[in-house]
């Protein structure tokens, strides 16, 4: 197991913008506040969404598609460098009307309503490639 301490420097909270891509306003609002490293959480609603399924086997990544509203019961994620741009990796459990649930990577979604926090740490984190899983995972 890598690990590391981590101190914060800032805590912000956030309206995502209505029509907006749901991970790109998060992105945007690390750089806004120039966030190298951030851990957040958000919930919401959205208007259609793109999950992606990781497949263990194949290391790939599968799309699921909704173009539906959904509610984001729950969405957490980390932001860090990747490829020299701040990249927001998010996670979202999303349920329709009748209550179903389905959860993965979110990797874009419409933004109906939403609320963010996010915590800063003061020192930047990088994602670096790992062998065995075949993800940019942070150091």
């Amino acid at each position: 197991m890598n690990y590391r301490a981590v101190e914060t420097d800032a805590e912000y909270i956030a309206r995502l913008e209505t029509g907006a891509d749901w991970r790109a306003e998060i992105e945007s609002l690390a750089n806004d506040v120039d966030a190298d490293a951030a851990w957040f959480s958000a919930l919401g609603a959205v208007q259609d969404a793109e999950c992606w399924f990781y497949d263990q086997d194949d290391c790939e990544y599968y799309p699921l598609e909704f173009d539906e509203p959904l509610e984001v019961a729950s969405c957490v994620g980390n932001v860090s460098w990747l490829d020299g741009e701040r990249f927001a990796h998010t996670h979202a459990v999303l349920s329709d009307s009748e209550g179903n649930a389905v959860a993965g990577h979110l990797n874009e979604a419409t933004v109906w309503a939403g609320e963010v926090y996010m915590r800063v740490f003061e020192d930047e984190l990088v994602r670096e490639y790992d062998e065995t899983t075949d993800l940019d995972l942070w150091l």
